[in-house]
């Protein structure tokens, strides 16, 4: 099983690479020096 790890204020985020609306990927590390919020939600009428 992995271990839950909560990251500390200013400590580097884990490498995430997504898929977007629309075809393309969305690459956190393309992000470095900005700010950017990732908010994560079930899909509709999904349990969850």
């Amino acid at each position: 099983m992995t271990e839950l790890h909560i990251p500390t204020v200013g400590e580097s985020a884990p490498p995430i690479v997504a898929a977007v609306t629309g075809g393309g990927q969305f690459d956190l590390s393309a992000q470095r020096g900005k700010w950017v919020v990732i908010y994560f939600y079930p899909r509709a009428n999904t349990p969850g």
